[in-house]
C-alpha cells in the first residue's frame, strides 16, 4: 500500500516536472517571439526609415504662385484676366537662420513664396540668391527658433547600383519619401534650347513634380545631390546635381552677397576611411588673393578651416555664410589646422574686389575665362621664380579656353612669353598690335603643383 502510494507520489513528482518543463517551454516560446518582434522591428525600420527620421526636419516643402495670361489671348486686350498659378519645390537648410537651397526654376518669375517646415509651420519666403545657369537658387525664411542642418556628402565615390533616396514634395504630398538605385553618373541631359544639364546623376528612386530643389541621399544620410529632373513618360527615370557640384556653386551665391572679402581662395575635400565610413568633409585654403587684407593674416596655403566665428566649417558653403551677417566688421575669428598644429588668428575682411570693368569683359569674350588674382604661395611649388598667377573660377562653356582644356582651379601664370599677375596683364597681350603673330596663344597654367602649357585657338 505504501508502495503503490509512493508509486503514486512518484508520478505525480513526474507529472508536476513534466508541468513545470511545459510552462517553462511557453515561457520560453514568449521570449523567443519578443526577440522575434524586436528582430523583425529592426528589420522593418532600416535603413530607409532611419536616413528619413534622421534628415527630415532640413527637408522643406515650396509652395509658390505666379501670374500668367492664358494661352492664345492677347494680353494688351483689357478683358485678359491673368490667371494664377500655384508652383511647388522643395527645399534643404543650408544655415540654422533659414537660409535655404532649392532650385532656380522653382522660384524663377513667382509672385509670391511660401515654406512649409515639417512640424507643419509655415513662413513666407523671399529669394536671396540665384545662379540660373546650374539652376540654383537660395531663399531666405525668418523661423522662431534655429532650423537643423543635413550632412553633406560627396557624389565623387557613389557607385552605380547604389541605393539612394529621395524626399520632397512631390506633386504637392509634403515630406514624401521614394528610394531606388544610382542607374548612371555622369549623364548629360537637354530639355530644350535654352536648358541643358551636364555630368548629372540619373537615379531610378521615383522623382515627381515638386521633388526639384530636394536632396537625393545615400544610406548613410548624406546629401549625393540635389534633384533637379525627369524623363518625361518615362518610368523611374529621374536625374539629380551632383552635391560637389552644388556645393562650389552655393558658396559662390553666398559670397557675392557679400560687400568685402575674405581673400581666402579655397578647395573643398570629400574623404572616407572606408566606404561604409561618414564623409569627412574639410575646406583647405588653396591660394590667397594678392593684395587682399588676408595676405596679411597668419593663413598659409595648406591650412585647413576649422572654424569662423561661431560656425564649423566643412564645406566652401559653412565659410560663406559664416560671414553673411557680420555686418560692417573688419575682422573675424578663425581656427585653422596646419598640419597637427591648431592655428587661432583673426581674418582681416576688406572691401569686395573691385575688377576693372574693360579687361575683365575683355579676358571673358576673347578666352572664356573669370580669374582672381593669386599671390607667390599658390605658385611657388611648381617654380619658386614665380610671383604669382590668375586663379580660374569660371570657364565658359565652348570657349577658347574650354576648347584648349583649361579648367576650374587652374592656376594661369604665363600668355605667350609675358607673365600673368591681373587682367590688365592678359588685356595687353590680347590687344598687343603684333597678336596675329602670337598665335596660336601659348598658355602657361600650374594644375596639381605642376607648370602645364597648351594653346588657345583664337583668331587674330
Amino acid at each position: 500500500m505504501l508502495r503503490g502510494v509512493g508509486t503514486l507520489l512518484v508520478l505525480v513528482v513526474l507529472l508536476g516536472g513534466n508541468g513545470v518543463s511545459l510552462l517553462g517551454e511557453e515561457a520560453s516560446s514568449s521570449s523567443l517571439k519578443r526577440r522575434d518582434s524586436t528582430r523583425l522591428y529592426s528589420q522593418r525600420r532600416d535603413p530607409v526609415v532611419a536616413v528619413y527620421e534622421k534628415v527630415k526636419g532640413a527637408v522643406v516643402n515650396i509652395h509658390s504662385e505666379r501670374t500668367v495670361v492664358p494661352a492664345g489671348e492677347d494680353p494688351f486686350r483689357l478683358h485678359v484676366q491673368p490667371q494664377r498659378v500655384n508652383g511647388m519645390g522643395t527645399g534643404i537648410v543650408l544655415d540654422p537662420r533659414g537660409y535655404i537651397l532649392t532650385n532656380f526654376h522653382v522660384v524663377d518669375d513667382v509672385q509670391t513664396l511660401r515654406v512649409r517646415l515639417c512640424d507643419g509651420s509655415g513662413y513666407s519666403a523671399r529669394i536671396f540668391a540665384v545662379d540660373k545657369e546650374a539652376d540654383l537658387a537660395i531663399i531666405k525664411i525668418d523661423p522662431q527658433k534655429p532650423l537643423p542642418l543635413l550632412v553633406w556628402g560627396t557624389s565623387a565615390d557613389l557607385m552605380v547600383g547604389e541605393a539612394v533616396i529621395a524626399i520632397g514634395n512631390a506633386y504637392g504630398y509634403e515630406h514624401s519619401i521614394t528610394d531606388g538605385r544610382v542607374s548612371y553618373k555622369g549623364r548629360d541631359v537637354t530639355l530644350n534650347k535654352e536648358m541643358g544639364y551636364r555630368g548629372l546623376i540619373q537615379t531610378s528612386a521615383p522623382i515627381n513634380p515638386g521633388n526639384s530643389g530636394g536632396p537625393l541621399l545615400n544610406l548613410l544620410g548624406e546629401v549625393v545631390g540635389v534633384n533637379v529632373a525627369i524623363r518625361a513618360g518615362a518610368q523611374n527615370i529621374g536625374f539629380a546635381l551632383p552635391v560637389d557640384q552644388v556645393i562650389g556653386r552655393t558658396a559662390e551665391m553666398l559670397a557675392r552677397r557679400r560687400a568685402w572679402r575674405h581673400g581666402w581662395v579655397v578647395r573643398d575635400v570629400a574623404e572616407r576611411e572606408e566606404l561604409d565610413s561618414p564623409v569627412r568633409r574639410k575646406v583647405v585654403i588653396e591660394a590667397i588673393e594678392a593684395g587682399s587684407s588676408a595676405a596679411q593674416s597668419v593663413a598659409k596655403v595648406g591650412d585647413v578651416v576649422e572654424k569662423i566665428g561661431d560656425v564649423t566649417v566643412f564645406t566652401s558653403m559653412d565659410l560663406e555664410r559664416a560671414l553673411l551677417d557680420l555686418g560692417g566688421t573688419a575682422a573675424v575669428s578663425v581656427k585653422l589646422r596646419r598640419g597637427n598644429e591648431a592655428v587661432e588668428a583673426v581674418l582681416p575682411l576688406g572691401p569686395a574686389r573691385v575688377v576693372p570693368a574693360g579687361s575683365a569683359e575683355l579676358v571673358w569674350r576673347k578666352l572664356g575665362l573669370r580669374l582672381i588674382a593669386v599671390g607667390a604661395d599658390a605658385v611657388s611649388r611648381a617654380n619658386p621664380q614665380l610671383r604669382g598667377g590668375m586663379l580660374i573660377s569660371e570657364v565658359a562653356p565652348q570657349s577658347a579656353a574650354a576648347i584648349a582644356g583649361l579648367q576650374r582651379g587652374d592656376i594661369l601664370v604665363g600668355l605667350h612669353t609675358w607673365e600673368i599677375l591681373n587682367h590688365d596683364n592678359i588685356a595687353f597681350v590680347l590687344q598687343h598690335k603684333d597678336f596675329a603673330a602670337f598665335l596660336p596663344l601659348k598658355y602657361y597654367v600650374i594644375r596639381e603643383g605642376r607648370l602645364r602649357e597648351g594653346w588657345l585657338p583664337l583668331n587674330p
